[in-house]
């Protein structure tokens, strides 16, 4: 597997997110066109508005079904770090590290983690400031 870096480690599913997506916008643009021209031409205006509705769906569960598991993942990562940040400081995470804050910080190895706690609270660092600021890299292959 490639070394994870800064540079390459937004997760990217060429099916999921460029296959799915284009064919999911090409038919949702087809169905707009086909409802529109219902209205003004066929009248066949009730199976239009059926096919924009379900590409709409489509669109919505296309959308939520990255947001959610994003949404739980992002939840495990927030205890995750708070179980490192207590092992190493027997301390929880101040409460004012944001979850963005977090998510980025779980790059950052043991040596360089509190550091970059205080660092973040101090400066109000953000993900990306937090990101290239890490020396040595841990990467994190599991994210969805």
């Amino acid at each position: 597997m490639k070394d994870q870096n800064f540079k390459n480690h937004i997760k990217l599913v060429p099916l999921f997110h460029g296959v799915t997506g284009l064919l999911l916008l090409i038919g949702f643009i087809s169905s707009l066109v086909n409802f529109i021209r219902s209205i003004y031409f066929d009248g066949k205006f009730l199976e239009a508005s059926i096919l924009l509705l379900l590409f709409v769906i489509a669109f919505m569960f296309f959308w939520f079904i990255r947001t959610f598991a994003l949404g739980a993942q992002d939840r495990a990562i927030r205890a995750e770090e708070n179980l490192r940040y207590f092992s190493l400081t027997g301390k929880l995470l101040d409460s004012k590290v944001t979850l963005r804050q977090i998510i980025a910080l779980r790059f950052a190895p043991d040596e360089e983690f509190i550091e970059l706690v205080e660092r973040a609270l101090k400066e109000n660092l953000k993900p990306t400031s937090i990101k290239q600021s890490i020396k040595n890299w841990k990467p994190d292959y599991s994210r969805i």
